[in-house]
């Protein structure tokens, strides 16, 4: 439930950070911290464990890239904490590190391409719940910045179509609109695309999610 979801924030504005506290506290989630550093961050995690994390990417004290590190300590600190990135910038080296660990309950949205705060919000109870948001731009640089084909190339121009979608964090449905085809049809592609990159039916992996990092490595 929404007003369960527990949300920690690490964002240097004040201005955005207090923006985003309100707009959450407004849709009833709880805050458990609200940060400007990466060092406070970690401190009210471990205090007060969130499900879920906000963290912009450049932080002090250089403004590079400590969100980003910040995030990949928490992850490991913490099993099954939801991170979800949110920042002006597409950091391709450690969001990749990020990434591969497992991208279960990951999202990387990018500030000036969230059109709707209904958006933000869903993409957060998406990961909050152990699901995947990422902004195609984020997508499409993560992409190129590994460009490796070997793994997908038995996947038609449909599927890769399909499986980049998924990899937003698009559900069937939501697939099926966008490429407007019958969610029938998006099921038959995920299936075939689960086939063609070998991913059986487990009890401890989650295959959607291993597909959508054979496409981020690919």
């Amino acid at each position: 439930m929404v007003g369960a979801l527990r949300v920690a924030i690490a964002e240097d504005s004040a201005i955005l950070r207090d923006g985003l506290v309100q707009l959450l506290v407004d849709r009833g989630f709880v805050i458990t911290g609200a940060v400007s550093e990466p060092a406070a961050l970690r401190s009210s995690v471990a205090q007060n464990p969130p499900d879920v994390a906000v963290i912009d990417i450049r932080m002090p004290p250089t403004f590079t890239d400590e969100g980003l590190r910040a995030a990949i300590d928490l992850r490991r600190r913490h099993p099954g904490l939801g991170i979800l990135l949110f920042s002006q910038y597409v950091e391709t080296r450690y969001a990749a590190d990020l990434l591969a660990d497992d991208a279960a309950g990951i999202g990387y949205l990018l500030k000036d391409r969230v059109a709707d705060t209904s958006d933000f919000v869903e993409a957060l109870v998406r990961v909050a719940s152990g699901g995947t948001a990422l902004d195609p731009e984020v997508v499409t640089q993560l992409f190129g910045a590994s460009r490796r084909t070997d793994s997908l190339s038995g996947l038609s121009a449909r599927e890769r179509e399909v499986l980049s979608l998924m990899a937003e964090g698009r559900s069937n449905a939501a697939i099926a609109t966008a490429l407007v085809i019958s969610e029938g049809a998006v099921e038959k592609h995920v299936a075939n695309i689960f086939a063609k990159l070998d991913l059986p039916v487990s009890q401890s992996d989650h295959r959607r999610v291993l597909a959508v990092l054979r496409f981020l490595d690919s």
